[in-house]
């Protein structure tokens, strides 16, 4: 079962650095984001039992080289998570909704999956700012959190609901907003033409 889980897993690599390839000759791709806006209910709830996570500054620059090593490791971080993470509801967990937190107990829901995937990416050196909690809205109406992760070729998004890192553009969400790439504890709307109302801190 390992040895098969292991050939799955560098072959999943393999489609990835493919895909890399891809998103270089298509170029970069950003959002195009607006004004600050109201934090999730859940983040600032995260934020109050971890105030480090909310402090983190970065100065305004670009984004982070992509390289193929960068690549890889993002890659592999998300297919380990995606892997190790088993899929609970905050209901399920905690009996009540909008709880962001670590997965340490090895369940957690989608935001949970996003920020243990921003904290093994912080770890390797990726700037927090590079690194940024979203807020989107699924074709079916539903609300669902990822990481958005900004880079020299464009932003990329890391999702439980799928195995691929995937371009923003090639997702079907409609994303409505994300963490500043300057401020970890501030947030900022996105552009897309498409907004939606979702539990926030007024």
């Amino acid at each position: 079962m390992k040895k098969t889980r292991g050939k799955l897993l560098l072959l999943a690599m393999a489609m990835q650095l493919t895909a890399w390839g891809m998103a270089y000759a298509a170029g970069p791709a950003f959002m195009h984001t607006g004004s600050r806006t109201t934090q999730p209910v859940g983040h600032y709830e995260f934020c109050q039992k971890i105030p480090r996570e909310c402090n983190q500054r970065t100065q305004k620059q670009a984004p982070i080289e992509l390289t193929r090593k960068l690549w890889a490791k993002i890659v592999s971080i998300n297919n380990s998570i995606n892997s190790k993470i088993a899929p609970r509801t905050d209901m399920e967990l905690w009996g009540k909704e909008e709880i962001w937190s670590y997965p340490n107990s090895g369940f957690g829901d989608c935001e949970d999956y996003a920020l243990e995937k921003r904290r093994a990416l912080m770890n390797i050196g990726v700037p927090a700012g590079d690194l940024l909690m979203t807020v989107a809205r699924q074709p079916n109406g539903d609300g669902h959190a990822v990481l958005t992760v900004r880079t020299s070729l464009g932003e990329f998004i890391l999702d439980n609901l799928e195995t691929r890192v995937l371009s923003w553009t090639a997702t079907e969400y409609t994303y409505l907003k994300r963490q500043s790439s300057q401020n970890s504890g501030a947030w900022v709307t996105i552009n897309d033409g498409r907004s939606d109302a979702v539990a926030s801190v007024r």
